[in-house]
């Protein structure tokens, strides 16, 4: 696997067209022999007249690498999607949908709609990555969205500055190692607590601010930190790493997307921890997009589905 970063041109060579893309992705999820994605039949599997169609024989069922996956009932090229998938985990703050539209030579609703398919890929906890973080955890939380500026009259909140009409996520990192991130539906003592458990193994230690809503979890040891009187280093206690998450999240907010919708929210914030667990950017390029293959399969994201949630 290679160590180091692929260009553009180079990475063009390698998936020129969708025969090149097809094969590549087939073997990623099948290996030497088709599998029927239903059954799982290794042995019943016969190729159709048309290059990359199969049938199972066992169920029978018609199908492609394409079934049951990200890729399902797009007619956008394989070799597209590939490029699209590049393109996601090497832009550190990500890359929007009107960018990704001129460079795919499709329109922003087409780029739109398939970047929603890569970032529910990412959200998929199938690999490990997921688990608890333990240790020294850093939480903290942050507000996103909320300006006025573009919304219609009827629709301004007219609240002045603070948190109203912004969503609320939290952020967990451990030190050193991985980081988790979620919308949270109010930033009551239950929902924070609710998320950090379901994240972090008891006995770890918490660095957190002195918001009030951390206190009360006996199974953690809890470091606070008090910003609001300057303190933002006290020994082992700092949430330096986690705001530095947040730091990122919104110079691609503000440069990159300019606008999270409430209900896509979590999709982009699983894009940027994605591309954070994932190391440097600049590194690792094919091991990067096969992470997202090995999370695109079995992972299938309808357009009515989208707009509905």
């Amino acid at each position: 696997m290679c160590s180091i970063t692929i260009s553009v041109f180079q990475f063009i060579q390698k998936f020129p067209d969708e025969k090149s893309a097809r094969a590549y992705i087939e073997s990623k999820r099948w290996g030497d022999h088709p599998r029927c994605p239903k059954c799982g039949s290794v042995h019943r599997i016969q190729k159709r007249k048309i290059e990359g169609y199969y049938r199972c024989l066992a169920c029978p069922l018609d199908f492609t690498v394409r079934t049951g996956t990200i890729f399902e009932r797009s007619h956008i090229p394989l070799h597209k999607w590939l490029f699209a998938i590049y393109q996601v985990v090497t832009a550190r703050k990500g890359i929007s949908s009107l960018q990704l539209s001129k460079e795919l030579g499709i329109t922003q609703k087409s780029a739109w709609f398939l970047l929603q398919r890569i970032r529910s890929a990412f959200g998929k906890n199938d690999d490990g990555q997921n688990g608890f973080l333990s240790g020294i955890v850093e939480v903290d939380e942050t507000y996103i969205g909320g300006k006025e500026t573009n919304k219609h009259a009827s629709k301004k909140l007219n609240a002045g500055r603070g948190t109203v009409g912004k969503i609320p996520v939290i952020g967990m990192i451990e030190r050193g190692g991985a980081v988790r991130a979620m919308v949270l539906s109010s930033t009551s003592a239950k929902a924070i607590q609710a998320a950090v458990k379901a994240v972090v193994a008891p006995g770890s230690v918490l660095c957190t601010d002195e918001h009030a809503s951390y206190k009360g979890m006996p199974e953690y040891s809890h470091h606070p930190v008090n910003h609001s009187a300057k303190e933002f280093v006290d020994g082992m206690a700092s949430t330096n790493s986690i705001e530095s998450v947040w730091a990122l999240l919104k110079r691609g907010f503000y440069g990159t997307y300019h606008f999270f919708s409430g209900k896509h929210l979590q999709r982009y914030i699983d894009e940027f921890t994605f591309r954070l667990n994932q190391g440097n950017v600049k590194y690792k390029t094919m091991e990067r997009v096969d992470a997202v293959l090995g999370r695109a399969f079995g992972c299938r994201l309808s357009y009515s589905n989208l707009i509905k949630c």
